[in-house]
Order: structure tokens, then C-alpha cells, then sequence
């Protein structure tokens, strides 16, 4: 049974004149426990819109939801009361992309803030708050104020802070994005072992697909307020199906940068650019070599990446191969049999088909 079940969600934002803006379109999305699922698309996809939603801190205007079991909301209304519906919402953990930390208090005062309406006494707080640093590995800076700590320090504080009434999910909205490539690493191995350790399921909102490659298990893939693509992380990424996710996968957007830095210039008549995706675990044998000695056609490599997807090592080749009509036909047919992702591009990396 899914933890979360958003069906058929729209979130309609009304303007002046009586029209509205549609952010949400349509969305079907379940997310099963101890998933880590990405929500991946650019800024304006409806993403953040789409996943506020989960515990009601933006209501749709139709669909359904239902959390842990708990129906929220049918046909578009909400059907559960306010006041069990701010219980449910201590099951849900959130944390965002500038931390909201309070900056007057320590860090172990801001992580007990999360606790203040608990039972506990102030001997079984401090005990509490010390345990979700320790955590987070920040104990050693339980007295410091937030403005002594570093952004990725600040973000583990606010993960503590999120964690402090035992949810069982945990909503990371663009939680990385203010954040240097080294503490971002630090913040995505902390989400990955929470996961691991605590059984949390995690929902990802990033524009940073580099973020849904390290730790997600599934992905959705979202533009003008609908999901066009989602599923297994590895399926989506090594068959992507629509256009956006193929630029999103396998370093596209930097092979775009690559050969607009290279100037190639108008490709010959008898010249066509491919970009392969592919697990290396799946391809032993080197394309290139086995394109030329099965076709006859000459491929030069132009630009070549390997990365990890959840920690599986996935390659990204882009080559140029020239024949005449007749070889780059039979090179086209040999690639699409070697387990690879393959997709077409201009001389400036973009999608050509």
C-alpha cells in the first residue's frame, strides 16, 4: 500500500478577471514506503506546488489525497478535521532550501522548538534533542548559535530539527540548492542513511537532477504542472521516453556545453552526432571499435562521462559517425542493438528527433 497517494491533483491559482493559473495538472503520484522519490523538473514545473499538497500546506482545487491511510482530501475537499489533520502533519518532516532556523536561540534550542508541544519533561527534551544531533553528527555544536555553523551544519540542524517528532516521511524542498557541491554530498548521504537506518521515506524536490541520481529510487518528471515521465530511477534514466527527461539523463545538459564549446560547425551531409546512456555493467565491448569493424563506418568520440546512479556506473558517450546514407542506416541499427539509451543530436548537443 502506498504512504502517499495523490490522484488526479490539480492546483489551480486564481488571477485577476476571474481567470486562474493552472500549476498542477492532472497528477497521479504514489510513493511507497521507504522510497526515496525525486520530483524533478525547472523552476515554474509545479513541483513544490504538487508536493505541498501532501500535508495540505497548499490545498488542491480537485483530486484526492491520502496519507499513511488517512484520507485528506476527496473530489478536491478537504475531508479530514483541522485538528487531526495537525497531528497527521507531525508524521510529516519538511525541511527547506534557507534552513528557517532561529537564529537568536542555539542549536539545540532550535531542534526542541520542534518539541514544544510534547509531553516531555525538560530533562527528557535536552535528552531528545542531543540524540537527534548526535544524529546528524552536530552534538559537538548543541550550544552554538546558527550563525556560527556553515550552510550544510545549518541544513543538518534543520533535518534534526524535522525528525524531532519521529515522522515517517520527510519532504526535502530544494534542501540542497543553497548549498556548495561538497555539503550538498553531505546533506544527500544524510537523507540516503536516514532512509537506510530509520525506514524514512523521503520525497526529493530538486531541479538538480544530479541529486535524484546519487539517492533516489524512483523519479517523477515534471513540466507545466504535469509529471510526463516517472518510475524506477534506472528505467527512467536509461529509457527515457520524453524529450525533457533525455535532456535531464546521462550529462546531457553538459554534453550540450561540451560541443557548444567545441564549435563544430555545420555537420556534413554524410555525419551524424549520437548521445549513448548505458549501464556499464550491461557493455563490455568498446561500441566504437564493434561500430566500425560491423559497419564500416568511422566514429570519433567527442565527448565521454561515467557517473554514478544509486550507485551503479552509468556511461555517457557522444560520437560522430560518418558514411554515406547507406552506412549511417546500418550504424544507426547496430547502436540500437548494443543496450544502450540512444538519441540523435545536432552539432549544438540538442535533441534532433
Amino acid at each position: 500500500m502506498s504512504i502517499i497517494s495523490l490522484d488526479h491533483i490539480d492546483v489551480d491559482f486564481p488571477q485577476k478577471k476571474g481567470q486562474s493559473v493552472k500549476a498542477v495538472n492532472d497528477v497521479t503520484l504514489h510513493v511507497e514506503k521507504g522510497d526515496i522519490y525525486g520530483v524533478v523538473g525547472f523552476s515554474g514545473a509545479g513541483k513544490s506546488t504538487l508536493v505541498r499538497t501532501v500535508n495540505l500546506l497548499q490545498k488542491p482545487t480537485a483530486g484526492d489525497i491520502k496519507v499513511n491511510g488517512v484520507d485528506f482530501v476527496k473530489d478536491g475537499k478537504q475531508v479530514i478535521s483541522n485538528k487531526k489533520l495537525q497531528l497527521e502533519r507531525r508524521k510529516i518532516g519538511m525541511i527547506f532550501q534557507h534552513f528557517n532556523l532561529l537564529n537568536e536561540t542555539t542549536v539545540l534550542e532550535n531542534v526542541a522548538f520542534a518539541l514544544k508541544h510534547s509531553k516531555l519533561s525538560d530533562e527528557e527534551l535536552e535528552k531528545r534533542s542531543l540524540e537527534l544531533l548526535d544524529l546528524v553528527d552536530l552534538k559537538d555544536k548543541a550550544n552554538f548559535y546558527p550563525v556560527e555553523l556553515s550552510g550544510g551544519q545549518q541544513q543538518r540542524v534543520a533535518i534534526a530539527r524535522a525528525l524531532a517528532n519521529k515522522p515517517d516521511i520527510l519532504i526535502s524542498d530544494e534542501a540542497t540548492s543553497a548549498l556548495d557541491p561538497q555539503n550538498t554530498q553531505q546533506i544527500l548521504a544524510l537523507l540516503k542513511k536516514l532512509n537506510k537506518e530509520l525506514g524514512l521515506t523521503v520525497i526529493l524536490i530538486t531541479h538538480e537532477m544530479e541529486a535524484v541520481k546519487q539517492i533516489a529510487t524512483k523519479v517523477a518528471v515534471m513540466e507545466n504542472g504535469q509529471v510526463i515521465e516517472n518510475g524506477n530511477l534506472r528505467q527512467i534514466f536509461l529509457h527515457p521516453k520524453k524529450e525533457l527527461t533525455k535532456k535531464f539523463v546521462g550529462g546531457s545538459l553538459e554534453t550540450i556545453s561540451t560541443l557548444e564549446s567545441l564549435n563544430l560547425g555545420k555537420l556534413g551531409e554524410n555525419e551524424a552526432v549520437y548521445q549513448l546512456v548505458y549501464s556499464i555493467a550491461n557493455v563490455t565491448k568498446s561500441i566504437i571499435i564493434e561500430l566500425y569493424r560491423q559497419t564500416g563506418a568511422e566514429a570519433s568520440m567527442l565527448y565521454g562521462n561515467v557517473e554514478l546512479l544509486n550507485d551503479e556506473p552509468i556511461g555517457t558517450l557522444v560520437v560522430s559517425v560518418k558514411g554515406d546514407p547507406e552506412k549511417q542506416k546500418q550504424a544507426r541499427e547496430f547502436l540500437e542493438k548494443q543496450n544502450v539509451t540512444l538519441t540523435r543530436l545536432d552539432e549544438k548537443g540538442n535533441l534532433y528527433d
